[in-house]
């Protein structure tokens, strides 16, 4: 149906517009952001919203409608819509009169009502099956009814992209994709899967779609268009940039800032499937110190409770006796436990009963609803009691898609069938308008209970889904339970990287892959290395996924099937073990620059692990490469995705080029192993032997470096500033306490460092701000690539200039 125009009229920081069949709002929550909301009810829906916080709808902006012949054009500063008044065809523009984006001609807005039911469980029967399957315990309610509840509607959103034009978001899927035109994509949760409903454009704009159902992606030969299952009414947000820096600040602006997490967080975490006992957990982290390998973070993965009593929050007294000893001891190691904790809660156990009694359960009887008030504060009650009254310092918040039904048989489903199959699941236990928002609700449970409890230890919760506005709860998102192949480890880049496109800055995976061998009874079982650390092939294929997480927002190592500390693929002097103590240090070298893109992600809406298209947008070059990134300002990363050395089973390969291709954007690169200089705007071939990952640095970056440490509460004597020539530039070096939420309240520093590429001057700039133990005074050298010579500057908090005829020659291996 084609819609046109009827009435329209001025509303605070908006129009409303009345159509022959319904009626739209133009809202502004600021001049770069737009509330567009359609429906054929009388009014708009008055529902909050899970995902936007209050200070989104909060502005008073200016704008301006003119009323010409053929359209409304209404404009901020920065953004203007125009609506077709015979089809209410929205295109939207530049406020200079570039098109960022149109809807087609005849319109692009479609309701369609649907009815929606309601599960009636009856708990008295007691029909409820139980099993236990390779993603943990589950439980099925046979005895149910459906009942009709209301009338909602399924939309469709449809847009004309231009042909020059890249798109990335939607969260992270496990099939690789980078640039989404061309693509379809089915946006549910799952393992494996993490929605977040988000696009972003090359063409300068984002779209936001509030909604929490199954929806689809389009961009194929049936259109291009987002279509959302069962909602109240078309809501979503248009965020005009143009750079992807500022309309991730759009997105966090609708949908909450995302916390620091602690300093610790940004080390080495290290993890498998499973650690069994307290004296194993110190005996590990007490191995990392001995052999004086970093580390700041172990993890108990799942049975860590007493039996069968699966989703229990308290610790097996007979494996872990004293809880509280095990922690002192942990800490005096300096190493923070991450538990594993779940919603899902089987019969028999306190926690279960307790959830049972206040009718918190969901209709399987095991699953509690994380969307009740009282259901959250009662599971932060279990885990507080259980866990971290003992001095547990994060959360695993495993499996928060609790409804899977397709994790079994020896072919995988068609995506399709997937899809229908599993949201059906979610649908019986779920109000179908809501079934991607579990985890979110979930998230904010734990956020909020831990909070409650304590400002000065920071909230961890790596979880395996996600959601717009999950980042506001200390969340960390991983990509779920992949396979041990190459091309799994290829496509975890753009996975990862179209996740945190989204405004989500913390993403990671398990590094090595979650299943190592492959079970063919099993599709999802997948891996190419039966005999796991013992396979030469399985070695050079972890020392790979090991580089590249090294450079992720969170580095932590995970999986079944196989060990993975750092000593179980060699001894000191061995080719495989050399490599990943190699990365191991540099991360932690690297902690002083990480820390303060954390303190970036958190004080100015950055984000970390960034696509190329975020500072080279306008580049078509680099808007369909999927296997290089962006880490912060200054690196470019490009993991080797390829066996050089061996395949499965040990067998060694020959006549394999050690080298990769990698495209260097315009401007200026170094080579970060040998201070190199290169050229950017064209594609290189750079070195690749196994110790050596392809990794560059951008002209003009200033990059500060500490010594080695073991822990990240460790503090290096001196720190190097390493200034790469070729063109202005400039840094924020971030601190605080490292672990507490006092820096809400302005307890931290910032020192701006500058560098004047004409005049050869690096100017650090006065520390502002200040916080509890903060060091009075610090040591800097400073060392220009590419150059000889370094010199020692002493820092106590007032500008400092440096001149590089000041430079003198001095090992540098002298002080750091």
């Amino acid at each position: 149906m084609i819609l046109k125009l009827t009435r329209w009229q001025a509303e605070a920081n908006g129009i409303r517009l009345d159509t022959t069949n319904g009626i739209m709002q133009i809202v502004f929550c600021t001049p770069r952001i737009a509330r567009i909301r359609y429906t054929l009810d009388s009014d708009f829906s008055r529902k909050p919203s899970f995902m936007t916080v209050e200070r989104s709808q909060s502005s008073n902006v200016q704008f301006k409608i003119i009323d010409h012949s053929d359209d409304l054009e209404i404009s901020t500063e920065l953004l203007m819509i125009r609506v077709n008044k015979t089809t209410c065809a929205f295109s939207y523009w530049e406020a200079s009169g570039r098109l960022l984006t149109k809807e087609p001609p005849r319109g692009g807005k479609t309701l369609e009502r649907t009815d929606v039911y309601r599960t009636i469980f009856d708990v008295s029967a007691g029909e409820v099956a139980t099993d236990r399957g390779a993603d943990g315990f589950r439980a099925r309610a046979e005895g149910s009814n459906q009942i009709f509840d209301r009338t909602a509607y399924h939309t469709k959103l449809e847009f004309e992209w231009q042909e020059d034009e890249a798109l990335y978001g939607l969260g992270s899927h496990e099939e690789g994709m980078m640039n989404l035109r061309g693509q379809h994509q089915y946006l549910y949760q799952q393992n494996m899967k993490a929605v977040v409903p988000a696009l972003i454009s090359t063409r300068g704009y984002g779209v936001l779609v509030d909604s929490y159902s199954l929806m689809s992606f389009h961009d194929d030969s049936f259109g291009s268009y987002i279509w959302t299952d069962v909602d109240d009414e078309m809501d979503f947000y248009f965020i005009y940039g143009p750079e992807f820096d500022q309309i991730i600040e759009g997105i966090r602006h609708l949908t909450g800032d995302a916390p620091m997490l602690p300093k610790w967080a940004y080390g080495y975490i290290q993890s498998k499937e499973r650690y069994i006992s307290q004296e194993e957990l110190i005996d590990i982290a007490r191995e990392y110190r001995e052999r004086e390998l970093p580390i700041d973070g172990i993890v108990l993965d799942w049975q860590s409770w007493t039996g069968e009593l699966w989703g229990q929050k308290t610790l097996d007294p007979q494996r872990f006796p004293d809880p509280s000893e095990m922690m002192r001891q942990l800490h005096a190691l300096h190493v923070k436990l991450m538990v594993s904790i779940w919603p899902i809660m089987k019969e028999g156990g306190d926690n279960h009963r307790e959830m049972s009694e206040h009718g918190y359960l969901l209709g399987n009887q095991a699953t509690y609803d994380a969307f009740t008030d009282g259901a959250r504060r009662l599971y932060w009650e279990q885990v507080h009691a259980g866990l971290f009254s003992h001095g547990v310092d994060a959360w695993w918040c495993d499996c928060t898609e609790p409804f899977e039904a397709d994790w079994t048989g020896q072919v995988k489903p068609e995506p399709e069938q997937r899809m229908l199959i599993n949201t059906a699941e979610a649908k019986r236990y779920l109000d179908p308008e809501y079934i991607n928002a579990y985890s979110l609700l979930h998230s904010k449970g734990i956020y909020e209970g831990q909070r409650s409890v304590t400002d000065h230890k920071r909230v961890v919760n790596l979880t395996r889904s996600a959601y717009a506005g999950q980042h506001r709860y200390g969340t960390i998102t991983w990509s779920g339970d992949i396979s041990a192949n190459w091309e799994t480890l290829r496509k975890q880049i753009a996975d990862g990287l179209n996740f945190c496109v989204t405004g989500s800055p913390y993403w990671t995976m398990d590094i090595g892959a979650f299943f190592v061998r492959n079970q063919e009874n099993l599709w999802f079982w997948n891996g190419d290395y039966n005999e796991g650390v013992a396979d030469l092939g399985y070695r050079e294929l972890y020392v790979r996924w090991f580089q590249f997480g090294a450079f992720l927002p969170i580095f932590r190592s995970h999986g079944t099937d196989t060990p993975r500390e750092i000593w179980r693929f060699g001894e000191p002097g061995d080719l495989f073990y050399e490599a990943l103590v190699k990365y191991l240090k540099l991360r932690y070298r690297l902690m002083p620059y990480i820390y303060s893109l954390a303190g970036a992600v958190a004080h100015r809406c950055y984000t970390m692990y960034r696509v190329l298209a975020f500072d080279y947008r306008e580049d078509p070059r680099v808007h369909d490469i999927d296997d290089q990134f962006l880490f912060g300002p200054a690196f470019l990363v490009a993991p080797v995705t390829t066996a050089m050395y061996y395949g499965p089973n040990s067998r060694k390969l020959h006549d394999v080029r050690k080298m990769r291709q990698v495209y260097l954007p315009s401007g200026g690169w170094y080579d970060f192993w040998t201070d190199e200089h290169l050229e950017g705007g064209k594609t290189i071939d750079a070195k690749a032997d196994l110790d050596a990952l392809p990794l560059f640095v951008r002209a003009g970056s200033i990059v500060p470096m500490g010594s080695d440490v073991q822990h990240t509460g460790e503090q290096p004597a001196m720190l190097l500033l390493k200034v790469y020539p070729g063109q202005d530039g400039s840094f924020t070096l971030y601190e605080d306490e490292g672990d507490t939420y006092h820096y809400e309240n302005g307890a931290y520093s910032m020192i701006e460092m500058s560098w004047d590429d004409t005049n050869h001057r690096l100017t650090i700039g006065p520390r502002i701000g200040s916080f509890p133990g903060m060091p009075e005074h610090r040591q800097f050298m400073v060392e220009i690539a590419g150059r000889a010579g370094q010199i020692v500057v002493s820092y106590q908090g007032t500008p400092v200039v440096v001149q590089s005829t000041e430079f003198k020659v001095q090992g540098r291996d002298e002080v750091l």
